[in-house]
């Protein structure tokens, strides 16, 4: 089973210097997003993610390059999944239940939780809205090129509604980590870890990996 190691950032972060926590996430170890999945027309985007977690939340910082870049959804809880979107789904515990925190390469958020795909119920927008981001976007020249993009993102743990978090600070969590882009000129589906799953299908937990807070 795969794992990541997210390091604990002194310090209290939120809109005002999340520039700061940016650049050490930055800094931190990067793992790649490369189980490109469902597909055979040989497009791959670069996805890369660090993640640590400081006194008020978990923090993460995506590294993006692809050809096609979209950003259309700006309302909390929209379809992002049809932008260019990066995803986190986390449990706690022994939870069969997870939640999905999408975002668009905007930083446009959509929370929900429950078992699986059916089902889930939707974070409310004024607790999704306390999620802090920070997006940058430097777009290619030319269709030959690769956009680059990066997501800057502070979740506060009240944002995990269904517990009560106070601290990850020493536990495990099972987790995966994605890139879609369902209405993009080139669909595609990226995992960390990977799925063996004949359709496409992000909300199978059984094979999420592990996340260990230290």
């Amino acid at each position: 089973m795969k794992e990541v190691y997210a390091p604990f950032i002194p310090g209290t972060y939120n809109e005002n210097n999340l520039d700061e926590l940016s650049v050490l996430l930055e800094k931190g170890k990067k793992y790649v997003i490369d189980n490109l999945l469902w597909s055979d027309t040989g497009y791959f985007p670069s996805v890369n993610f660090s993640i640590a977690h400081v006194e008020n939340g978990v923090a993460l910082k995506y590294f993006v390059e692809e050809q096609y870049t979209q950003a259309t959804y700006k309302t909390v809880n929209d379809p992002v999944y049809k932008d260019s979107c990066v995803e986190f789904f986390i449990s706690f515990a022994d939870d069969p239940n997870y939640y999905n925190l999408e975002f668009n390469a905007l930083g446009t958020a959509l929370v929900g939780f429950g078992k699986d795909r059916n089902g889930r119920l939707a974070v409310p927008d004024d607790t999704v809205s306390g999620i802090k981001v920070l997006s940058k976007i430097n777009w290619a020249e030319d269709l030959a090129s690769f956009n680059k993009w990066e997501l800057t993102l502070l979740v506060p743990f009240d944002v995990f509604i269904y517990h009560d978090i106070q601290t990850v600070n020493g536990i495990t969590s099972r987790a995966n980590f994605f890139k879609c882009g369902d209405d993009l000129p080139e669909p595609h589906f990226i995992s960390w870890s990977n799925i063996d799953s004949p359709v496409p299908d992000f909300h199978l937990s059984q094979f999420f990996g592990t996340i260990k807070f230290i």
